[in-house]
């Protein structure tokens, strides 16, 4: 008769889920009210009322805990963008003053504080913003561009990736800490600008009227 085999001991149970969701949304709140440098994983082990070891289980460390939060934040955009741009409810005019409404929301919370701090202290995570909008950028208003020249909002000639590609890198550079602070504006100040500016030279005449009912001056 053969040996018999032991039986394997069960696996460790899997962390959960549950708790790494709140610690990722624990680590946002502190990122954008705090900036990067101001607080410890001690820290906040504290407020989520866990041992140091149990958050180590789930983060091996703030930087890849903050990688964490933003690319849920960045997820998050994604995610409203596509539920907006499915809605066939919307007009094009309100897609885009939806997106645009949602965003300035969302970037109020990335202060020219939070950015100079990361790109000092976190540098590969202050990059991760860049890689985060070079997701972004391109796929939802590629996306947006195209339903805007099937409907007669948007320009039917002009290159929707190419238009889209472009925004991207006027953003990235906007958006740069530096730029930031020498024009005195915050993110939402300045995302709404290059909008305005942007879309002003793209949409057709019935655009530009269904624009300005939806974004009066």
């Amino acid at each position: 008769m053969p040996p018999r085999r032991s039986t394997p001991p069960p696996a460790a149970p899997a962390a959960s889920t549950e708790a790494t969701t709140r610690i990722v949304a624990v680590a946002r709140t502190h990122l954008f009210a705090h900036g990067y440098s101001t607080w410890t994983m001690d820290d906040l082990a504290t407020e989520l009322g866990m041992s140091k070891k149990t958050l180590y289980q789930h983060f091996p460390g703030k930087e890849e805990l903050v990688r964490a939060a933003l690319e849920q934040f960045a997820a998050g955009v994604r995610a409203e963008a596509d539920a907006i741009i499915a809605d066939r409810n919307l007009t094009f005019a309100e897609k885009l003053r939806g997106f645009t409404g949602g965003m300035h929301q969302r970037l109020s919370q990335l202060t020219p504080h939070v950015m100079r701090d990361l790109q000092r202290f976190a540098p590969k995570l202050h990059e991760l913003t860049f890689d985060l909008r070079r997701r972004n950028i391109p796929y939802i208003f590629g996306r947006l561009l195209e339903q805007g020249q099937l409907t007669g909002k948007i320009r039917p000639e002009l290159d929707a990736p190419f238009a889209a590609e472009f925004l991207l890198h006027a953003m990235q550079g906007i958006m740069h800490p530096a730029t930031l602070e020498h024009l005195h504006l915050t993110p939402p100040q300045a995302f709404e600008k290059a909008i305005s500016l942007y879309f002003g030279g793209l949409l057709t005449a019935a655009g530009r009227k269904d624009h300005e009912k939806s974004f009066p001056r």
